[in-house]
């Protein structure tokens, strides 16, 4: 983990929102889903936070016992997000964002973690993101 307590606005990040489906838009989403007879299917992806990609250079100090010899005092730079850092929500619904419009998703235009993707057969996919953070 990442001591993003250490970071400074405007000089180690800007932004750092995830954006979360609303308690009233689930309400909604379970009510219509059970008045079509649809089926819901729910996903908890533990390791997701670890999937975004920075959009600026950070670099870390060497975690204990991980340090390499002869350069404990040689920072790292990352690569990709981790946690801890204060941008890490926003750089992974930047990247599931670009991913879902790439595939053919809607992006609902009053809830912005809302896609839809209508198929030529008529089934219609709905996914709905929450971030626990």
């Amino acid at each position: 983990m990442a001591k993003g307590y250490n970071q400074k606005h405007m000089i180690d990040y800007e932004k750092v929102y995830a954006l979360v489906l609303r308690l009233e838009t689930i309400r909604l989403i379970i009510v219509t889903t059970a008045q079509h007879r649809w089926r819901i299917y729910q996903m908890d992806v533990k390791s997701t936070f670890l999937n975004g990609f920075l959009e600026e250079e950070i670099y870390i100090e060497q975690p204990m016992s991980y340090e390499v010899k002869g350069h404990e005092n040689k920072v790292l730079k990352l690569n990709k997000v981790l946690y801890g850092l204060k941008q890490t929500p926003r750089a992974w619904y930047s990247r599931i964002d670009g991913y879902f419009l790439k595939n053919g998703f809607v992006k609902c235009p009053y809830e912005s973690v809302i896609y839809v993707k209508f198929k030529e057969s008529g089934d219609t996919l709905i996914v709905c993101l929450y971030v626990v953070t």
